[in-house]
C-alpha cells in the first residue's frame, strides 16, 4: 500500500514514465504514414487520389521528421512543467469572452476528432491509469489541461503538424492512418504507465470502469474496489435531505396536462402528414394516456409546450434535471455498455449480453433514482431498447451500436420528458435515421461498411459529449444526413451514376425554367405572337438550358443561341417597307439552320422540329403581310442587350412559385442507367405531395413501375424535392417528379418498406409490456 506522503512523488514520476513512452513511441509514427501511403499507390485508384496521395507522400517526406521533433519538443516542455496539485477547477479564474478564429476552431476540430480515435483496449488502460492516479492525488478527476488527457496530445499532434508546413489536405488524406496510430501511440504509452504503477504497488485491482467522478449523490465512503451495487445503494444524508426535495419542487403542483403539439411540428396533430407521422402520434398519445393514470406528475411535464425556437433552445424549466447520484450511476451503465463484449462468434451471442447488461443496470438505475418520475423514465428508455435490441429488421452490428445509445437517451429523457411526446425529438429523429437507412435487408452483409462506420462515429460522438442535451442529438443528426448525401453521391457505386445523371437533368430544368421565366418578363409588354411566345418558353428555353449546361453560359455557341431568339423576335415582327423584307428573306436561312441546331442539341427528334418550323413560318408569313404588330427598333436593341446578360438576371428557385405551367415533362431525360417515371396514379392530394416532400433520403421503399416490383431506397432529393432518385439494391436508378411521386404514393404503387420507424415500435412494445402490468413504473 503507498503511504499518503509519497503518493504525490509517485504521481509526478508516473508522468515522466507517461511522457517517455511517448517520446519513444512517436518514432515510429512517421514511417507508418509513409507507409501507409506508399501501399496505396501501389493499387489501381482515380489519377486525382493518386495524385493527391502523392503530393502529400512528398510533403511527408520532406516535413515528416520536422513534425516529430516538434512533437519530442512539445512533450518534453510537457515533462517540464509542473500539473496543478489541487482540485481540477479550484480557484480557476474564468476566461473572458472573445472571438474565436476560424483556424482554431478547425484545429479544434481535427484535435477532438483525432482524440475520439481512443477505443478499445486503449479507452480501458486510460480508465485504469485514471483510477490510479485519482488514488494517488485524491482530486475527483483529472483536470482537463493534464497531460494524460487524450484531447492534450491530440492537440499536441495538430499543432506540431501545423508548425512542420503540414497542411489540412495532407491531414485529410491520412486522417484514418493517423486516428490509428495516435490510438496505437496513446494506447502503448498507458499501458506502459500502468505496467511502472502496478510495480509500484498502486492500486493492483482496478474494478470500476470508467472511473467515476465523485459528488454529493454517491457514497464516498464505499472502499475503491467494492461492488458496484453496494457503491450506489446508499443515499448520502445530502441527498436525503436536499436532492429529492428539489426535484419534486421542480415539478409542476396538479392538474392533468394533454399531449402537446408544438408550432414545428405540424405533423401531429390528428389527420395530417404522413400514415407514418400520424401512426406515431397515436402510439405516443396512448403512452400519454398510460402515464397520466400510473404517473400523472411525469404525464403533466410531457405536457409543456416546447418553446419555439427548434432544438437549440433550453427545455422548459420543468423538465426534470439530473441528480448527482443518478448521473454517477448513468455513467458507469455507459462505461458497462461500451466495455466490448465477452462474447465471441455470431452477432446474436454479442446483442444477449447487450441485452443481459442493460437489463442489470436497469435496475440499478432505478435504485439510484431520486423521484418516481425518474424511475418510471428509466423503465420506459429500458423497455425501447430492449426492443431495438430484439428488433430483427436491423443488422445485429447496427444493434450493438444502438445499444450504446441507451444512457445518453435515458439522460435526454430525464431531463426532457417531451423525448416521449414529440415524435420530432432530435434523439428519435437520429436513431429513426440511421435505423431507416439499413432497415429490409436479408442479411448483415449487405449493409455497407462505410455506412457501419458512420454509424459507429455518430453514437462515439453522442458519448463524447454526455451533457450536452438535445444539442449533441441535433448536431449529429445534421451530420448524418450530410453524410448521407455525400455517400450515395460519390461513394456508393450503386448510386453514384444515377445521382450524377440525375443532378444533371436538374440542373437542365432549373435553368430551362429561370429562362422561360426571364423571357415572360422581356416579352410581358411586347407584340409578340402567342405562336412564337409558346415556342421560345417551351422550346427555346430549353435550348438555352442545355447549351450553358454542356457548352457554359458565356461560350459563342450559348451567345449564338441566344441572338437567334432576338433575330426572330424581330423577324415575326411586321415588315412594311421593301428592304425589311429583304433582310429578312437574307436571315431566313442561316436563321432557321440555327434553330434546328439548337433543337437537335436539345435531344428534340427532327419529326418534332418540322413541326416547330412549320409554325414558325406561318408567324414570319404573317409578318411579311404586316398583319404582325410592328416591334420599335430601341425596343429590340434592348432585349437583345438583355438577352446577353441574361444569366444575372435568373432568379433562384427559392423565388420561384412552381405553378403547373411551370411544371415541366421530364420523361425524355431517360438515358442508359436512367428511368424516368412520366406517368403513373392519378393527381395527387395536398396531403400527398406533403407526404412526398417530407421523405428522407436513405429510407427504403418498394416500387411497382413497368410491370416490376423491387425494394428501392431514396437515394437523392433535388432542390425543393422537385426531383427524387431511387436506386434498387441492384443498382436500377428511378428518377420522379414530386408530383408524380404523391401519384405514386398515393395509388399505393410506392410505399414505405417499414410499417413504423425503429421507435416508435419501440414505443408500441413498451406500451404492451406496461398494460399488462402497469406495476413496472412503480418498482
Amino acid at each position: 500500500m503507498t503511504s499518503p506522503s509519497a503518493a504525490p512523488a509517485l504521481a509526478q514520476a508516473a508522468r515522466r514514465v507517461y511522457v517517455e513512452a511517448l517520446v519513444k513511441g512517436s518514432a515510429a509514427v512517421p514511417a507508418a504514414l509513409v507507409e501507409a501511403l506508399q501501399q496505396r499507390l501501389l493499387k489501381p485508384a482515380e489519377p486525382l487520389k493518386i495524385r493527391a496521395w502523392r503530393d502529400t507522400l512528398a510533403a511527408l517526406q520532406q516535413h515528416g521528421a520536422t513534425w516529430q521533433m516538434g512533437v519530442i519538443t512539445r512533450l518534453r516542455r510537457l515533462s517540464k512543467s509542473q500539473d496543478p496539485l489541487g482540485p481540477p477547477t479550484a480557484g480557476r479564474p474564468a476566461k473572458p469572452l472573445s472571438l474565436v478564429e476560424d483556424d482554431t476552431i478547425e484545429r479544434e476540430i481535427l484535435a477532438s476528432r483525432l482524440a475520439l480515435s481512443i477505443q478499445g483496449d486503449a479507452q480501458w488502460q486510460l480508465t485504469d491509469m485514471r483510477t490510479r492516479m485519482q488514488v494517488l492525488e485524491g482530486h475527483p478527476d483529472l483536470d482537463p489541461e493534464d497531460k494524460l488527457h487524450p484531447a492534450v496530445m491530440a492537440r499536441l499532434w495538430v499543432d506540431a503538424w501545423r508548425e512542420a508546413d503540414l497542411g489540412h489536405v495532407d491531414w485529410q488524406q491520412l486522417q484514418d492512418v493517423l486516428h490509428h496510430e495516435f490510438g496505437h501511440w496513446m494506447g502503448s504509452a498507458y499501458h506502459l504507465t500502468n505496467r511502472w504503477l502496478l510495480e509500484q504497488g498502486v492500486l493492483p485491482d482496478v474494478d470500476l470502469r470508467p472511473f467515476i467522478v465523485r459528488s454529493v449523490g454517491i457514497n464516498t465512503g464505499v472502499q475503491l474496489g467494492g461492488s458496484f451495487l453496494e457503491s450506489t445503494n446508499r443515499r448520502t444524508p445530502e441527498f436525503e435531505s436536499g436532492g429529492a426535495a428539489q426535484l419534486s419542487a421542480s415539478r409542476p403542483g396538479s392538474g392533468p396536462g394533454k399531449l402537446h403539439a408544438s408550432a414545428s411540428t405540424p405533423q401531429r396533430a390528428a389527420g395530417a402528414g404522413s400514415p407514418q407521422s400520424q401512426q406515431a402520434f397515436q402510439v405516443l398519445e396512448q403512452l400519454h394516456e398510460v402515464l397520466q393514470r400510473q404517473m400523472p406528475s411525469l404525464a403533466q411535464v410531457m405536457a409543456q409546450p416546447v418553446p419555439a425556437g427548434g432544438p437549440e433552445v433550453t427545455p422548459p424549466p420543468t423538465a426534470a434535471s439530473l441528480t448527482p447520484r443518478l448521473q454517477a450511476v448513468i455513467q458507469r451503465a455507459q462505461g458497462a455498455l461500451q466495455r466490448p463484449p465477452s462474447a465471441e462468434g455470431s452477432g446474436t451471442a454479442v446483442l444477449e449480453e447487450m441485452r443481459a447488461r442493460s437489463q442489470a443496470f436497469k435496475q440499478v438505475l432505478k435504485q439510484a433514482a431520486g423521484t418516481p418520475e425518474e424511475r418510471a423514465t428509466i423503465e420506459i428508455v429500458a423497455m425501447m431498447f430492449q426492443s431495438i435490441l430484439q428488433d430483427d429488421r436491423l443488422p445485429a452490428t447496427v444493434r450493438v451500436w444502438f445499444a450504446r445509445l441507451q444512457m445518453p437517451v435515458l439522460r435526454v429523457a430525464v431531463a426532457e420528458p417531451d423525448f416521449f411526446a414529440a415524435n420530432d425529438h432530435p434523439a428519435r429523429l437520429l436513431i429513426d435515421r440511421m435505423g431507416a437507412c439499413v432497415l429490409g435487408f436479408d442479411s448483415a452483409d449487405a449493409v455497407g461498411d462505410v455506412l457501419e462506420r458512420e454509424i459507429k462515429r455518430v453514437v462515439q460522438v453522442v458519448e463524447a459529449y454526455p451533457d450536452t442535451g438535445r444539442r449533441v442529438f441535433q448536431t449529429v443528426l445534421t451530420e448524418f444526413e450530410q453524410f448521407l448525401s455525400n455517400f450515395f453521391e460519390k461513394e456508393n457505386p450503386l448510386s453514384r451514376k444515377g445521382v450524377s445523371l440525375a443532378q444533371q437533368v436538374e440542373q437542365r430544368e432549373t435553368l430551362a425554367i429561370q429562362y422561360t421565366i426571364e423571357l415572360r418578363k422581356m416579352l410581358a409588354d411586347m407584340p409578340v405572337d402567342e405562336s412564337l411566345r409558346d415556342f421560345l418558353f417551351q422550346v427555346w428555353a430549353d435550348v438555352l438550358a442545355v447549351t450553358a449546361v454542356r457548352e457554359g453560359s458565356q461560350a459563342e455557341v450559348t451567345r449564338l443561341m441566344k441572338r437567334a431568339a432576338a433575330d426572330l423576335i424581330w423577324s415575326a415582327g411586321a415588315k412594311g417597307s421593301p428592304e425589311e423584307r429583304a433582310e429578312v428573306i437574307r436571315r431566313l436561312p442561316v436563321l432557321l439552320k440555327t434553330l434546328r441546331d439548337g433543337m437537335s442539341h436539345a435531344g428534340i427528334a427532327p419529326k418534332k422540329q418540322d413541326e416547330h418550323i412549320r409554325r414558325l413560318n406561318n408567324t414570319l408569313a404573317a409578318a411579311f403581310t404586316a398583319k404582325a404588330a410592328p416591334i420599335p427598333r430601341e425596343r429590340l436593341e434592348e432585349l437583345m442587350d438583355r438577352l446577353q446578360t441574361l444569366e444575372s438576371m435568373l432568379p433562384g428557385l427559392s423565388d420561384i412559385d412552381l405553378d403547373e405551367g411551370l411544371l415541366r415533362d421530364i420523361s425524355g431525360h431517360e438515358t442508359e442507367g436512367l428511368e424516368v417515371v412520366g406517368e403513373g396514379g392519378s393527381p395527387p392530394s395536398p396531403a400527398m405531395l406533403a407526404w412526398a416532400r417530407e421523405l428522407p433520403v436513405g429510407s427504403w421503399y418498394r416500387l411497382q413501375f413497368r410491370g416490376r416490383s423491387e425494394t428501392v431506397q431514396l437515394a437523392w432529393a433535388g432542390a425543393r424535392h422537385q426531383l427524387l432518385l431511387f436506386v434498387s439494391p441492384q443498382g436500377r436508378a428511378v428518377l420522379f417528379p414530386l408530383q408524380r411521386l404523391a401519384a405514386f404514393l398515393q395509388a399505393s404503387l410506392m410505399q414505405p418498406a417499414q410499417d413504423e420507424s425503429v421507435t416508435v415500435k419501440a414505443t408500441r412494445d413498451a406500451l404492451a409490456r406496461l398494460e399488462s402490468d402497469p406495476e413496472q413504473l412503480l418498482r
